[in-house]
């Protein structure tokens, strides 16, 4: 009986939240953006024309050994014997900028730079030009593959062993991040607003005087339980519909951006894992906040109480630069047996490379007891101050609940 009980409470909270107007759109707006963002870049870049207008930048050579017009796209170098006759020409608008190479510049490499706009830095575009002019001229009389190469001297292709020297299935790089950090963030997008629906609704009975009625019928528990299982069953269904449509669309994707997606893949152990972090992540926000609900007088009072838990749940996105040039740095690993940053910081670390087994079977069991920790202890705020109302208990209140319940 108890067990029917409990189900009928999920499939009510499931049913419930699947037809939420906000869990539609939300469930529908990451396929339908990211559909129409394919669509643009394949239909914009053929709108667009390219600029065609000529900027033209003066130089004057004071080494006397930098001679040429040299165009690069839409920028032109044009010689001037002295500053003065370059100055001019700026202040005429018959050149844009213009920069001098001094005496001393073999041995400094300084290069004074003029121009009328007020800028940080000259543009990436120009000083390519100004780069390959200076580079063309100090190798003048050296073959164009070996001019090439110094302009560009390497490509760098990094691949990734086994502590056997074998070449491992996961292999670093963009391609290998970029998975991994999407679904992070889907993840994380999920797991806040199902345990979002759990707080409104908790604070919706509670205010309409609807959960003295639930209580009436059921356990603390099961109350609990229902709620927490349902909504989370409503954003696992929501995570599942996003990565289905993310291999679709994956597949359209490759028609236009084949180089960049060509080597993305998902591998199996990733997506298991990946489902496992969610639904410890979810539990361990949902109990958490199913507390902050029992103890808030109203439902406003209950979203102010939650950003205390919801902030360092993006944590692990601050951190985003050390967990990418060093994921198997101490805090990144502390990071990721801190249940309330492991899902993100997990997620992000295996898609970057091996995370010690050791250390996802710690992480992962921390995460468990954590959730049955925090199960037991809103098992007893649920049934201490589920019906009260008007008046939020201090610190020292629930503390001495959890003897006493």
């Amino acid at each position: 009986m108890k067990m029917d009980k409990t189900l009928l409470l999920i499939k009510h909270e499931f049913s419930t939240t699947v037809r939420r107007k906000a869990f539609i759109i939300l469930t529908l707006a990451f396929p339908v953006i990211a559909l129409l963002a394919i669509l643009a870049g394949q239909v914009v870049p053929g709108m667009i024309k390219p600029s065609v207008t000529a900027e033209k930048i003066g130089y004057v050579d004071s080494v006397g050994r930098f001679t040429g017009s040299i165009t690069r796209g839409n920028i032109e170098l044009t010689p001037f014997n002295t500053e003065v006759a370059a100055k001019n020409a700026l202040v005429d608008k018959d050149i844009v900028e213009y920069f001098i190479i001094p005496p001393d510049y073999i041995s400094t490499g300084l290069i004074q730079r003029y121009t009328l706009k007020n800028e940080v830095e000259a543009g990436g575009a120009t000083q390519a030009v100004i780069r390959d002019f200076l580079l063309g001229n100090l190798l003048k009389g050296t073959s164009s593959d070996v001019l090439d190469r110094v302009k560009s001297p390497m490509n760098i292709i990094s691949t990734t062993l086994t502590s056997t020297g074998e070449i491992s299935t996961r292999q670093g790089g963009f391609a290998a991040f970029i998975l991994p950090y999407i679904f992070s963030i889907l993840l994380m997008l999920s797991i806040f607003f199902s345990s979002g629906y759990l707080l409104q609704g908790l604070g919706e009975e509670k205010e309409n005087r609807v959960m003295e009625i639930l209580l009436s019928s059921v356990s603390p528990q099961q109350l609990l339980a229902g709620k927490v299982i349902g909504l989370g069953a409503s954003g696992l269904l929501q995570i599942i519909i996003w990565l289905f449509s993310a291999n679709f669309l994956l597949k359209i994707a490759s028609a236009s951006f084949g180089n960049i997606l060509g080597s993305l893949s998902v591998p199996p152990d990733f997506l298991i894992l990946g489902v496992v972090y969610f639904i410890l992540g979810y539990l361990f926000i949902a109990v958490i906040m199913a507390g902050v609900g029992s103890i808030a007088s109203t439902q406003r009072e209950g979203q102010q109480l939650s950003t205390l838990f919801t902030i360092p749940v993006i944590l692990p996105i601050y951190f985003m630069p050390l967990i990418m040039e060093h994921p198997e740095n101490p805090v990144v690993k502390v990071l990721t047996f801190i249940p309330i940053t492991a899902p993100i910081t997990a997620i992000v670390r295996l898609g970057l490379s091996e995370i010690p087994a050791w250390e996802l079977v710690v992480s992962i069991l921390i995460l468990i007891l954590s959730i049955i920790g925090c199960f037991i202890l809103a098992t007893k705020l649920f049934r201490t101050y589920l019906l009260m109302y008007g008046k939020r208990p201090n610190l020292k209140e629930i503390l001495r609940s959890f003897r006493s319940a």
